[in-house]
């Protein structure tokens, strides 16, 4: 083997071995200090918020959701966990929770799949919570999900170490 090729093979694998000690480096960094948490539909909800204040008044009327009752949530909170004080405002859109980052709540927690669950409005305007398949469940006033099943206003669901709630 000539000289020359030898040289390639030993700058070749010393790279190589490089290439693995910043991925691990990575990879603990990663573990270290978690994922970082945006805030998702700020832009488009203040958008929406402009619209209808332009809107006429009949249309604004008709938009502020005519069927809502007394007892209907407005908003979802997360009150434990790593994002404690996080509010989602309910405007009708399914909301998946998950360690996904595409999730509209993110959720750093080992205990959460990337697709954890989604919570979303039925006909009748009651809110419906569903696992979505994970491994460790999601639970609602301390009972597992099976079923797609309707939330009551303040009801805990909790996904590993993150508790969220409906309120007005």
């Amino acid at each position: 083997m000539s000289e020359l090729t030898l040289t390639v093979m030993r700058l070749g694998f010393l790279a190589v071995l490089w290439l693995f000690v910043i991925v691990a480096v990575q990879v603990i960094r990663s573990d270290l200090f978690g994922t970082r948490v945006t805030q998702r539909g700020s832009r488009r909800e203040a958008g929406r918020q402009q619209a209808a204040r332009q809107a006429p008044p009949q249309q604004r009327q008709q938009s502020s959701g005519g069927r809502r009752g007394r007892n209907t949530p407005t908003k979802l909170v997360v009150t434990e966990g790593t994002l404690t004080g996080t509010t989602v405002a309910l405007q009708g859109q399914t909301i998946t929770l998950g360690r996904a980052h595409d999730s509209t709540i993110v959720l750093d927690d080992d205990y959460a799949s990337s697709r954890h669950a989604r919570i979303y409005p039925d006909r009748d305007g009651q809110w419906i919570v569903e696992d979505l398949g994970s491994t460790n469940g999601t639970y609602l006033d301390r009972t597992r999900l099976t079923t797609p099943t309707p939330i009551s206003l303040g009801a805990p669901i909790r996904i590993g170490k993150t508790v969220i709630e409906l309120r007005k």
